[in-house]
Order: structure tokens, then C-alpha cells, then sequence
């Protein structure tokens, strides 16, 4: 029982030490900008043992060289109501939860009927505030657990509590992915645009924004139908987001 309650102790030590290693990264990054997240250096490790290359487009820029229909477009799109949640769009995460749930339920019965469609995997829905994908792209991995996910929670009120809402916003826009070894919206721009971010169009935005979700995707699918509709969509609906 000792050797338990010993076991135990430090089991519990190290999760301590851990959330207080998250804490103070968080807190460094108000005032330093972070050089790489865990998701960028475990893309750079599957790009070199894949490729035998490691191609990383990265340029870090302030938040005020960061075209403002950029910042519209990926809160219209990912995250609109960012300015003025507490980090967790409680009701986008309960909508998410019963969509996957249907979609879910529906493969299982697919896949009853016919063994076919087992093969066909359901499609899975986030319901990610701007704010919980930065928590998970900075410090944790890409696996769909609960304790991940507790993690992400946890973290996420750490950034808001810790961070200003334009930091978070900063930090967001600078890593995150916008296509195979594209990280921030300077390398995005160049590559996909041949311009700064700070130069970016209504539409040319929004194209970016709508990629976000599937960026590796749709960087081979410049010319996507959908990619154009659904830019059109979020150009719409810019003018109505809330800039921090």
C-alpha cells in the first residue's frame, strides 16, 4: 500500500509540474514570440522522415502587419463570436458533440446494412474556439482523447486568463498550418499569393480562411469549386466580425 501511495504521489507531482510547465510557456508568450508549436515540429518530423526534406515557410510578423481582412476572415470562419467568449463556445462545442454523435450513428447503421460502408468514415466535426485551437496546436498532441481534450479546456482558460485577446489572435495567425510546411499567414500570403500579409484582399482572405480546416487538402485544390463558393460565403461575412 505504501509503494501505491508513494506511486501515486508522484503521479500526481507530475501532472503538477507539467501544468505548471504549460502555465509558464503561456505566460512567457505575452512578451516573447514562440518559435515553433508542438504540431509544427511533429509535421516537420514527418515531412524529413517521409521526404528526406524539411521545406518550412515561416515568417513571424506583428499583429498590426497582418492585414485586417485576414483577422475578419478567420474569425467569420473559424471562430465568430472570439472577441467575446471566455475561450470555450460552449454551444458550438454541444452542436459539434450531437452532430458527430448522428453522423456516427448513421455509419454504424450504414455499415449494418451494407459491409461496404464500413469502410467510409464518418465526418467529424470540431466546434474548436480560435482560442482551444492554439491551446492544442502550441502544447499538445494531435490525439482525440478526453483527457486531451480536458487538457485543451484547461489550458485554453490559461490563455485567455493570461494572454490578451489581440495576442491570442497574433500568436494564431503566425503558426497556424496553411498548407504542407506553410506555418503563418506572412508564408501563406507569399506562397500562395505572392504578396505580404499585410496586403491581402476582401477575397483573396477569405480563400485563405476557408483552407483552414484542411490546408494540406486544399493547397493541391487551388481551383476547388467549393473553395471559391464557400470564400465568397466568408467575404460576405466579414464586415460583421468583431476584430479584438
Amino acid at each position: 500500500m505504501k509503494s501505491l501511495g508513494r506511486w501515486l504521489l508522484l503521479v500526481l507531482l507530475a501532472a503538477l509540474m507539467l501544468q505548471l510547465f504549460f502555465l509558464l510557456r503561456i505566460a512567457v508568450m505575452a512578451v516573447v514570440d514562440p518559435e515553433s508549436t508542438t504540431f509544427q515540429r511533429s509535421e516537420a518530423w514527418r515531412i524529413a522522415t517521409q521526404k528526406g526534406r524539411l521545406p518550412w515557410r515561416q515568417e513571424w510578423v506583428p499583429y498590426s502587419q497582418i492585414s485586417d481582412h485576414l483577422k475578419r476572415a478567420v474569425i467569420a470562419s473559424e471562430d465568430d463570436s472570439f472577441a467575446n467568449h471566455d475561450g470555450v463556445d460552449w454551444e458550438a462545442l454541444e452542436k459539434a458533440w450531437e452532430k458527430n454523435a448522428r453522423a456516427e450513428a448513421q455509419a454504424s447503421k450504414r455499415a449494418a446494412q451494407s459491409p461496404k460502408a464500413s469502410a467510409r468514415q464518418p465526418k467529424i466535426v470540431g466546434g474548436s474556439t480560435i482560442t482551444q485551437q492554439l491551446a492544442k496546436n502550441l502544447l499538445l498532441s494531435g490525439e482525440r482523447t478526453l483527457l486531451r481534450k480536458g487538457q485543451e479546456i484547461v489550458l485554453t482558460f490559461a490563455l485567455e486568463r493570461m494572454l490578451s485577446k489581440q495576442r491570442i489572435l497574433e500568436i494564431y495567425l503566425n503558426s497556424v498550418e496553411w498548407g504542407d510546411g506553410v506555418f503563418g499567414a506572412e508564408a501563406a500570403s507569399r506562397h500562395y499569393y505572392r504578396k505580404s500579409a499585410s496586403k491581402l484582399g476582401p477575397y483573396e482572405a477569405a480563400r485563405l480562411a476557408v483552407m483552414l480546416p484542411r490546408p494540406k487538402y486544399f493547397e493541391k485544390l487551388a481551383g476547388s469549386g467549393y473553395l471559391a463558393s464557400r470564400a465568397s460565403v466568408i467575404a460576405g461575412r466579414m464586415g460583421g466580425a468583431e476584430l479584438p
